[in-house]
């Protein structure tokens, strides 16, 4: 099945609020557990809506795919940003909006998931060539993320290092491993 890239708009955050969750749900238990997992959804892994605003977030649809019940039909997510905050959602305290200068900055790789039923279809990597694309022609010659443990493998293969694992706080007094990677040039 083929898909098509678009901007995300305001009216995708249900659907993307339950894309998040189902593919941290589906995807990231090999690396994290069950309580690290719904730590994280909402808070270090959800929607971040300045990015929607910024018109740097893209979902994914598949051709003929059809909606479920709930209207959730996206089947991948993905942005850049010219802001200075690494990763997280609209709930995740101490957000930096913050401008990037493209001379100096790295543009930042932010909030890709895939719907677990998805997973391995080439959808990272197409939003992700997308992402890189628009980044560069807003001037950025590089580029930066946090990975989660699941998602470094995608980076890597598209160039991106970085092996360090730094510990973020979540709630309940939990964390998760997760690893920050640059590119250079982008």
């Amino acid at each position: 099945m083929t898909h098509s890239i678009r901007k995300a708009t305001l009216a995708d955050i249900p659907a993307l609020e339950k894309l998040i969750a189902d593919s941290a749900r589906g995807l990231a238990r090999q690396d994290y557990t069950e309580a690290q997992i719904e730590a994280a959804i909402g808070t270090a892994w959800g929607v971040d809506s300045e990015l929607i605003r910024d018109q740097t977030y893209f979902v994914a649809e598949a051709e003929g795919f059809v909606a479920d019940a709930e209207g959730a039909g996206l089947i991948a997510c993905g942005g850049w940003s010219r802001r200075k905050k690494l990763f997280g959602s609209d709930a995740q305290p101490g957000s930096e909006s913050e401008v990037l200068d493209p001379l100096h900055d790295s543009a930042r790789i932010r909030a890709f998931f895939v719907r677990s039923d998805w997973a391995r279809r080439g959808l990272g990597h197409s939003l992700l060539r997308k992402c890189e694309d628009e980044a560069r022609s807003q001037g950025f010659k590089s580029a930066s993320l946090v990975a989660t443990l699941t998602g470094q493998r995608l980076y890597r293969l598209s160039g991106y290092v970085g092996e360090e694992h730094i510990e973020y706080p979540l709630r309940k007094g939990l964390t998760i491993a997760m690893v920050p990677m640059t590119k250079s040039p982008l």
